[in-house]
């Protein structure tokens, strides 16, 4: 399903989305990955964070990466989101919506909304929206076949090399506004953020802890 515009757009844990009226990609894709275990669901977010960032390597030929847990950033902004809603029964998959909203040719931004760019504000033009869509599409499909095939270790690998400030020393924050330094160096097999701080090895949750990045804080 693929939409040109939204009136309550949402992102991970209430996050609001802001997409300007035919500008940019908003698109849900259904999926059924019945033989995925449901303690391997983390792996689904990882295969469709780096489908997402290799569509937008590749149409744009600039290096994108992956702000845990699935966000889509080009020169350290945000250009990309994903939500992923899973269908259960039983306790067995039933479907999976993945939600994928991509600023494409949006040039202006809410104040809501300060890191956030486009396609086209990184490369100083305009973007075909139906091209995008199209590399957009073939990601997706061989970074799911991929999982499909059990070839996770790859994809693994590539969404740890992408990501944005791995093993890099940090600035992060509690929410409660206490900073602290810690390097990234792993995500758990459940999507948790594993931090080396000061007092050892520690796991975070999404919105638990905040990044900060040149003086700009943003929500992890």
């Amino acid at each position: 399903m693929l939409a040109d515009n939204q009136t309550a757009g949402r992102g991970q844990y209430g996050s609001r989305w802001y997409s300007a009226p035919g500008e940019n990609l908003l698109v849900s894709i259904i999926l059924y990955p019945t033989w995925l275990k449901l303690a391997e669901q983390w792996l689904l977010s990882e295969a469709m964070a780096v489908a997402t960032r290799d569509a937008v390597t590749e149409i744009t030929a600039l290096s994108a990466a992956i702000k845990w847990p699935n966000d889509i950033y080009l020169n350290t902004r945000k250009t990309g989101g994903i939500l992923i809603q899973c269908g259960l029964h039983s306790a067995h998959w039933q479907h999976a919506v993945v939600g994928i909203g991509l600023n494409v040719n949006q040039r202006y931004f809410p104040a809501e909304a300060p890191n956030a760019t486009s396609l086209a504000l990184a490369c100083g033009r305009s973007f075909d929206r139906a091209q995008v869509l199209e590399h957009l599409f073939e990601a997706v499909e061989q970074r799911y076949l991929q999982l499909r095939k059990g070839q996770k270790a790859l994809l693994r690998q590539a969404y740890r090399q992408h990501l944005l400030g791995f093993g890099q020393r940090r600035t992060f924050a509690y929410p409660d506004g206490r900073l602290f330094e810690a390097t990234a160096v792993d995500v758990s097999p459940e999507g948790r953020l594993l931090l080396e701080t000061s007092n050892g090895l520690v796991a975070f949750d999404r919105k638990e802890v905040v990044w900060r990045f040149e003086d700009t804080p943003m929500d992890v």
